[in-house]
């Protein structure tokens, strides 16, 4: 018995598909000095592509969960940079900070004097946060989903 000969779907309807892919995923990646300034600035990177891309999320959560682990990662990190990677697809945005460090940070870090809440701050107020390694180093991320209610 033969199998049935594939019929390929309409040429439209392959273009319609392309075009609305690359629409749903944006991205873009900053690299930063390892200085104390590199918080501020990806501060203030994150908040112009959150009104640029017009993402539904809370700016100030999102800046303030960045700023914590930029921090971080000038802090306890290692090497000349920090990279902040931002991405938006699915109904969440998600922050990436790249770092040199070898050294994974535990989700139970408590907070240390002079340094903030640690990693609890992040765990409260993300939809989801992990950590892994990079060829570089380590990358610490969280996500947050979007929130169409909000007001502009």
């Amino acid at each position: 018995m033969t199998a049935p000969p594939r019929i390929a779907p309409p040429p439209i309807a392959l273009a319609r598909i392309a075009l609305a892919r690359p629409a749903e995923l944006r991205q873009c990646r900053v690299r930063l000095a390892r200085v104390p300034a590199a918080a501020a600035e990806a501060r203030g990177h994150l908040r112009a592509v959150i009104r640029a891309w017009n993402i539904p999320v809370d700016p100030d959560v999102a800046i303030l969960l960045t700023s914590d682990l930029v921090t971080n990662a000038i802090v306890g990190g290692s090497g000349g940079a920090v990279t902040l990677g931002i991405r938006c697809s699915s109904g969440r945005l998600r922050v990436d900070i790249y770092d040199g460090s070898r050294s994974l940070p535990a989700a139970d870090e408590s907070a240390t004097p002079g340094m903030g809440p640690g990693l609890a701050l992040v765990a409260a107020l993300s939809t989801a946060w992990g950590c892994f390694h990079t060829p570089a180093g380590r990358a610490v991320y969280f996500t947050l989903a979007f929130q169409p209610g909000l007001p502009e």
